[in-house]
């Protein structure tokens, strides 16, 4: 009994080392693969790429002037056309085509010896005239006192009266035609009555003009300052009359971009707004003057008005490359203080040239991406890089625009249609 209680004993003492030396194992198995793990994470951290590098700048706030462009065309402030008054043939032109001429500058010259000969006949009638009407005083004098001592009839002091008065008119007569030959003379010598920009010659020399009607031979266009007109929808109209009561919009500078896209070196300024609205197009039509002293502007040229419809005050401005388009909505990504990537919907308002009005999404100080976008992840982290601040460019502003299209494709609303 003894020996088996003892031989009982020895099998539990040895199952109790058997299971000792199984924990024991298991424990060396799982410090190995802790171990292992360990290394695993120190190497995959070693071998993870750097956040991504991008350009940030910050979210700035300021009043900034906003800008409409009117579709328009430049016309001559005066145009006369040169016509020939009196028939006759066409003896000279005095002018180079497509150059300035002053006024009263010589341009043509018609043959005048047909006027020069009516106006010797006409001179002549009146002496005539004038002649007859000295006899016709001598006698009405001679009779008058004869007639009042009824020395003569008083029938032949009234018909020396009516002689007189007779005489008198003819005079009368002969000088308007002297007049009226002395004026046509001087229509054979034409001159430009305005200082300006004269076109092409419409009639050759040695050709017969004014034949049945006022012959067309040139035109003359007053260009400096030229006049540039535009229109405006009544919507437009309102918001610059805002500004005008703001603060004097009456003398502000005016830009105009050429067909080419130049911006033209001179300022313009308003000078006439139309009476009413055309109820056929719902416009208003406004006249502008530009300074052209070099003549660079012809009459018929399109181009765009730029003027400052209105201010906006405290605004809060981004670059419009930092905007992307998601899903119909306007988003930017915003890195935080930590450098982490969050996406951000803003309610974008009016363009003032490369930058976007942000009416709802960020506060001032706040930093967005705007290079480097397609590298970022929302809840990811990066290298950011400030960029200067962008400011507006007032002489390059985009036309006024509601609202912006992806930033790879801003989008801008011209007024003026």
């Amino acid at each position: 009994m003894v020996v088996l209680q003892w031989f009982l004993k020895g099998r539990s003492r040895a199952k109790a080392v058997t299971a000792l030396g199984a924990v024991a194992l298991v424990l060396a198995l799982a410090g190995c693969d802790r171990g292992k793990d360990a290394d695993k994470a120190k190497q995959a951290a070693a071998a993870a790429p750097p956040p991504p590098a991008v350009v940030v700048t910050d979210v700035v706030q300021k009043t900034v002037p906003i800008y409409g462009e009117f579709v328009a065309q430049t016309d001559a402030r005066e145009t006369v056309e040169i016509r020939a008054r009196v028939q006759a043939f066409l003896e000279a032109q005095h002018f180079t085509e497509g150059t300035i001429v002053k006024k009263d500058q010589l341009l043509f010259t018609l043959d005048k010896r047909e006027f020069e000969a009516k106006l010797l006949q006409a001179k002549a009638k009146l002496e005539v005239a004038q002649a007859g009407l000295g006899k016709a005083e001598t006698d009405e004098r001679r009779l008058k006192p004869l007639a009042e001592r009824k020395a003569v009839p008083q029938q032949d002091y009234d018909n020396a009266a009516a002689n007189l008065l007779a005489a008198q008119a003819n005079v009368q007569a002969a000088r308007a035609d002297v007049d009226a030959a002395q004026l046509d003379l001087s229509y054979t010598t034409i001159r430009s009555p305005i200082e300006g920009l004269i076109g092409k010659r419409q009639v050759a020399p040695g050709n017969l003009v004014g034949k049945s009607d006022a012959t067309l031979l040139t035109t003359v266009s007053s260009i400096n300052p030229i006049r540039v007109n535009a229109t405006v929808s009544e919507a437009e109209y309102l918001r610059f009359f805002a500004k005008r009561k703001e603060g004097g919009s009456e003398a502000q500078s005016l830009e105009l971009i050429l067909a080419d896209g130049s911006v033209f070196p001179n300022k313009g300024k308003l000078v006439i707004v139309d009476r009413a609205v055309d109820p056929k197009t719902g416009t208003l039509e406004f006249f502008t003057e530009f300074p052209n002293p070099e003549g660079q502007l012809r009459p018929g040229q399109f181009g765009r008005i730029r003027a400052v419809v209105e201010t906006a005050r405290d605004a809060i401005l981004i670059p419009k490359r930092a905007v992307q388009e998601i899903q119909g909505m306007q988003t930017v990504l915003v890195v935080g203080a930590d450098n982490m990537v969050a996406l951000r919907t803003i309610q974008p308002a009016d363009t003032v040239g490369d930058l976007l009005i942000v009416r709802q999404g960020l506060k001032p100080g706040e930093r967005v991406i705007v290079d480097g976008i397609q590298k970022a992840r929302p809840g990811s982290k990066v290298n950011p890089t400030t960029a200067a601040a962008g400011t507006p460019s007032p002489s390059k502003p985009d036309a006024t625009g509601k609202g912006p299209s992806p930033a790879s494709q801003p989008a801008a609303k011209a007024g003026g249609k």
